[in-house]
């Protein structure tokens, strides 16, 4: 599989449209400000992410972009990272942003703010594959397209330097960690923490693990598998971190050995 190739696989992609960005809140901690930002991913359609950068920042500074977790917590997405709320463990934005980094942290489709029902539901990222896949289209390329528009907006800021983007992940974080920066150049280094198993050996009913929604894209088999994607993430520098019981990353040796000769 070349890069060309899985990008025809994701299927047609919405045409980018003007950011028009607000600032929507404005608060200060004790090592940075977090402001809560709103921006256009599509002509109908707006994002909220948190943004939080250094106090007394004088220069541009490299930005990292945290996506969050899954775990079927659909109320909870960019607050938990920031956080606001959830597993303190999870917090990898205030972290970095304590440590001098500027942070981004976005909602995936379906959760937290663009979480459309009123529970935490799966029916609601299951109806954002399924009228996309009997259209023609994929989730993942709509999950990786509002990523590129994040970066977009994070090239807008005055703060960043564009030069330096990093990008991070826990579990749906993590599976994004792997495919945004084949899907977008602009990211140079990339931690994945918690995913790293291939399509084929999650077939299986007993298999333990399950093929996650936005990674359901058709006829990809034919081309190649994850270890394949993992491949086309260099020039990009990748971090992929795994536990030895983590049956989530159970591939992590195989696919490190498989992919490692493809990065210079």
């Amino acid at each position: 599989m070349n890069r060309d190739t899985f990008l025809k696989l994701l299927g047609p992609l919405k045409d980018k449209c003007d950011l028009n960005p607000r600032i929507l809140e404005t608060k200060g901690y004790k090592n940075y400000i977090q402001q809560k930002v709103e921006y256009n991913t599509e002509s109908d359609e707006r994002i909220r992410a948190y943004f939080l950068f250094p106090k007394n920042i004088t220069e541009k500074t490299p930005v990292v972009y945290c996506h969050h977790q899954h775990s079927s917590n659909y109320e909870k997405g960019k607050s938990e990272i920031v956080g606001l709320l959830g597993d303190s463990n999870l917090a990898y934005a205030k972290e970095l942003a304590e440590r001098g980094f500027i942070t981004f942290s976005p909602d995936s489709i379906a959760f937290e703010e663009r979480n459309w029902h009123t529970e935490s539901w799966w029916g609601t990222e299951y109806f954002e594959l399924a009228t996309r896949l009997i259209k023609g289209e994929t989730l993942l390329a709509k999950v990786l397209s509002d990523v590129s528009v994040g970066i977009d907006y994070l090239l807008s800021r005055t703060e960043v330097d564009g030069n330096n983007i990093g990008f991070i992940g826990h579990s749906y974080g993590g599976r994004m960690a792997i495919l945004s920066p084949v899907f977008d150049r602009r990211i140079k280094v990339s931690v994945s923490n918690c995913y790293c198993v291939n399509y084929k050996n999650s077939l299986n009913r007993g298999s333990g693990t399950r093929i996650p929604m936005e990674l359901c894209i058709p006829g990809i088999l034919k081309y190649g598998d994850i270890g394949d994607i993992v491949k086309l993430v260099e020039p990009c520098s990748l971090y992929i971190s795994s536990a030895s019981d983590d049956k989530w990353s159970r591939d992590s040796k195989e696919i490190y050995e498989y992919a490692k000769s493809n990065f210079k």
